[in-house]
């Protein structure tokens, strides 16, 4: 841990079930402008019992300060910056008996594309991870590491289709290279023009996260 990060000054909010009573662990990362209240908002329209949250605060309710397809380097040493306190996190999970394969990544906008490119980089056998509305960072598509090493980790992506902010293709071109590194991808778009959660994707949030419930059964 870097102890000048910003992004690891603020506590993180804890919620749902405690980690000692919890069956998975979500890390649950909020988008630009936005705070743990958010998540939580999020987490309680889930409604599901057995699921510990870990929600991380940005500094400044911002983890870069740029556009996510902005060059890299724009966003630095920010980025760098939110991208250990994701590692730190998961670190701090870990630390407390849920490894990847009891974590679930979930994000929304700035935090989506923030585990997006995560994910990428680390690849690990998560439970599972939720990203609406979001991809990975800078300006050009291009590929990744595609040995498979996520080995069938469910993913969810969901945005609208003409989501002012997170370009469809992006969604797409994301949606890919988790595929090609052995993720069971499912992209999902509505025309609801909204930046923010509808209904429907609170449902498809709800049934994997019950998947994973059921399979511990």
């Amino acid at each position: 841990m870097t102890p000048s990060n910003p992004h690891l000054e603020p506590d993180p909010v804890f919620h749902g079930a405690t980690l000692a009573d919890a069956e998975f662990a979500v890390l649950a990362v909020h988008g630009r402008g936005q705070s743990p209240a958010f998540m939580q908002d999020l987490t309680d329209r889930i409604g599901l019992p057995g699921f510990g949250y870990l929600m991380p605060a940005a500094d400044g309710s911002t983890w870069y300060p740029g556009g996510f397809m902005q060059p890299i380097e724009d966003n630095q040493p920010h980025l760098d910056h939110a991208l250990e306190a994701i590692g730190t996190h998961i670190n701090r999970l870990r630390s407390q008996g849920f490894g990847p394969e009891r974590t679930v990544l979930l994000g929304f906008s700035q935090g989506a594309c923030l585990l997006s490119e995560y994910l990428l980089r680390h690849q690990d056998r998560y439970a599972a991870a939720i990203l609406h509305t979001g991809g990975y960072l800078g300006p050009e598509e291009h590929g990744w590491p595609e040995e498979g090493a996520l080995d069938g980790v469910p993913v969810l992506l969901a945005s609208a289709a003409e989501d002012a902010w997170v370009p469809l293709p992006r969604i797409e071109a994301t949606a890919v290279a988790l595929s090609k590194a052995g993720a069971a991808v499912e992209l999902t778009t509505y025309d609801d023009p909204e930046h923010h959660i509808n209904d429907d994707s609170v449902i498809l949030m709800r049934r994997l996260l019950r998947a994973l419930t059921a399979k511990e059964s």
